[in-house]
């Protein structure tokens, strides 16, 4: 059973849904920071502190939505976002790309490699609360937080 740290009381008759959310972040700080908002939120998190720790965080549980920084060592996260949409497991699932950068032509290299939202470093409570109701009626899983096991996502096939 879901539990939520979400003090505020919602609407009658509605019901907050919850998530298992992925941060792909390769600073700590800027992961732990986002990590606790989007906790706020009542939400599950986990932190893969880098692409490589992502990819195989998904060998392990396919999340509800991800959040990913665009610029990390290694794969950068348009690269990584290109392998989730061509990975059938993967190709469904929300990315919302949070990054530094605020510049036209990197967000629409993330719109075209298939990213669902941009929100521009730091974030706030409330744009990444409108980011997730934006992306996540894309997918409308039957039973959120029900993320499946994957067999076939691996590290090495992502370079």
């Amino acid at each position: 059973m879901w539990e939520s740290d979400h003090d505020e009381p919602y609407p009658t008759g509605t019901t907050p849904m919850l998530y298992n959310v992925l941060v792909v972040e390769d600073d700590r700080r800027a992961a732990q920071g986002l990590a606790a908002l989007i906790g706020v939120l009542g939400h599950t998190v986990v932190i893969a502190y880098g692409p490589r720790m992502a990819l195989q965080q998904l060998n392990e549980v396919i999340p509800d939505v991800i959040f990913m920084d665009i610029n990390m060592p290694g794969i950068d996260g348009v690269e990584v976002l290109r392998f989730l949409r061509s990975d059938p497991l993967t190709a469904d699932v929300p990315v919302i790309i949070v990054s530094g950068e605020d510049q036209p032509v990197t967000k629409q290299a993330a719109f075209d490699a298939g990213a669902n939202d941009y929100l521009v470093k730091p974030p706030t409570l409330e744009q990444i609360e409108a980011a997730l109701d934006k992306v996540i009626h894309l997918t409308q899983p039957e039973d959120p937080g029900q993320s499946s096991k994957p067999d076939g996502i691996s590290p090495a096939n992502a370079a």
